[in-house]
């Protein structure tokens, strides 16, 4: 019986992989991935620029369309004795990724599942907000509904009278500001923090009212995927 690895890669700085993950990459037989061009690229760049050595691998093309019918697939190859490393576009997988029901079936079938831990933009953004770190609920996509959104967030709203905590979502850039004028009413004009191409060199970490930061943004059309954090003291 084979392993099932999951492996954190970087989401930005190529610096930020971990000498556990390059081995667990080359151990294995199969790596499975959301975007097989890019990992193959991220495999090619880590050879060059750290001389990591990965020898090419086979690579099996798993996303939120397909899962469903690659599970048996790739839970055939790990019954066969052979290693698989599951590995997103970025950051860690499963985290609003496919992954989990690859991971469950596994667990269904007591095949080992090893976490190779490494980066999340989610966990970047919150150390790095300013904001309590002590008790946070991760939220990961909103809805995309408006109204569904507003449905939810008041139900954030009404729970966070028993809990506080620091909330995070992550926001595509064409839902964002539309996203902050749903916060906005929800929950007043309450400072935020927002974060964006986090370890890139264009790293920009922003702290201010809604409205301020609708007005910065509004400005220009905002690019890569948001990570807001917020509290309701």
């Amino acid at each position: 019986m084979g392993n099932l690895y999951i492996v954190a890669t970087p989401i930005g700085n190529l610096q930020d992989i971990t000498i556990r993950a390059i081995d667990t990459l080359n151990l294995v037989d199969l790596i499975v991935s959301e975007d097989t061009r890019k990992t193959g690229q991220l495999l090619k760049s880590l050879n060059e620029k750290f001389n990591a050595k990965i020898k090419k691998q086979t690579f099996i093309s798993y996303f939120e369309h397909n899962e469903e019918k690659k599970i048996p697939e790739i839970i055939s190859y790990l019954k066969q004795g052979l290693n698989v490393a599951l590995v997103s576009d970025a950051g860690t997988p499963t985290i609003s990724d496919p992954g989990f029901k690859l991971v469950r079936e596994c667990i269904n079938q007591e095949i080992k599942v090893i976490s190779i831990p490494g980066p999340s933009s989610a966990i970047s953004a919150l150390v790095s907000s300013g904001l309590a770190t002590d008790k946070f609920t991760f939220l990961g996509f909103l809805p995309k509904k408006a109204g569904h959104r507003l449905t939810f967030l008041d139900k954030i709203k009404n729970s966070s009278k028993f809990l506080k905590a620091t909330y995070i979502i992550f926001v595509p850039p064409h839902d964002f500001i539309e996203t902050l004028g749903n916060l906005q009413s929800e929950f007043s004009d309450i400072s935020i923090v927002v974060a964006r191409e986090l370890t890139k060199i264009f790293e920009e970490i922003k702290r201010d009212k809604i409205s301020k930061l609708i007005a910065y943004y509004s400005k220009q059309k905002p690019k890569g995927e948001m990570v807001v954090l917020f509290r309701v003291d």
